[in-house]
């Protein structure tokens, strides 16, 4: 049994505008100790994908299809029960480190939190894990800060200490949602190395969402391309970067700035912008800003084409992609 297993997952939120589908049946599963990247554009639905794995999605949103977390149900799942999962066996890093935690209680009580919560332990116990956790994500001179509030340490060091939080309960499941963001590159490096190191350490499953494919790269086993809430490539990381059959997917590498590209060259852009998601088409997702575009992929929704290596990609003019391909060799 996967540890986690994803089926025809829909959310639909309320907006201004009316309903909208944020995430359009996606599908995936995750064993445990696997590493998953997802990417894509703002707005195509990656947090919103990983906020209802957590039950973090706004009262108004209506979640179906399902989620499978070691044999637990987790869509419509009665809060009470969710919050014994929350923290415990799910842990989550989140974007943003300043707004994650809360700057009127210091480092020892929010690390700690957890441990009174599910493991029971008292604020002593508490206190000596938080150390030890501190310790074990490099905030220097951890026994001395246990009672500084966020505000007192770097970015770097909230991102660290959000991950001690995320790992306080030793959970089978990490998400990390962007986590290095807001990060020079060389804190990037030392977090992701971090959270890399950890992940082997313990046999966790990991879920990364990150905009840069280089993170994916080194990071991540296996990867999900999602653009307007639907999954539209996915399989072996190594396999979607070798292929990248869907013209998104070509799109998002083509934009990437690589050494030697001439002073003042300009990136390849996808045209366009993401539409709002009450815009999107009933079809492919990518109609209307893809060059390959005809009037069945407004109408259609393209269905998953297998390709070798457990590769898989929604688009219904693979046949044209490749020929164009051939001629222009």
């Amino acid at each position: 049994m996967p540890l986690l297993e994803v089926k025809d997952l829909h959310v639909q939120l309320q907006t201004q505008r009316g309903p909208a589908e944020a995430v359009r049946g996606i599908d995936f599963t995750l064993e445990r100790g696997e590493t998953l990247g997802i990417v894509g554009e703002s707005g195509c639905g990656k947090s919103i994908t990983v906020q209802s794995l957590m039950g973090l999605l706004p009262s108004t949103a209506k979640v179906s299809g399902s989620i499978r977390f070691d044999g637990t149900e987790l869509v419509g799942l009665p809060e009470r029960a969710m919050c014994k999962i929350r923290g415990d066996r799910i842990g989550m890093i989140f974007q943003e480190p300043m707004t994650a935690l809360n700057p009127v209680h210091t480092v020892a009580r929010q690390v700690g939190e957890p441990l009174r919560l599910h493991r029971g332990l008292s604020a002593a116990e508490a206190r000596k894990e938080v150390l030890a956790l501190l310790d074990r994500v490099g905030i220097p001179d951890a026994a001395s800060r246990l009672d500084a509030y966020p505000h007192q340490f770097s970015g770097g060091q909230r991102q660290r200490i959000g991950i001690a939080m995320a790992l306080a309960c030793g959970p089978d499941l990490l998400i990390a949602d962007e986590p290095t963001t807001a990060l020079d590159v060389t804190i990037q490096k030392q977090i992701l190395d971090l959270i890399r190191g950890l992940v082997a350490e313990r046999g966790m499953a990991l879920i990364l969402i990150s905009h840069d494919l280089g993170v994916i790269a080194q990071n991540v086993s296996k990867m999900l391309v999602m653009y307007g809430g639907s999954v539209v490539e996915s399989g072996p990381t190594s396999s979607v970067f070798a292929e990248r059959a869907h013209p998104y997917t070509r799109g998002l590498f083509a934009a990437r700035p690589e050494l030697g590209t001439p002073r003042g060259a300009r990136l390849a852009t996808i045209k366009g912008s993401v539409p709002e998601l009450v815009d999107l088409p009933k079809g492919c997702p990518f109609a209307g800003r893809c060059r390959y575009t005809v009037d069945a992929c407004h109408a259609t929704c393209p269905p998953e084409v297998q390709l070798p290596h457990e590769h898989l990609v929604r688009c219904i003019r693979l046949g044209e992609i490749a020929a164009e391909e051939s001629i222009a060799a």
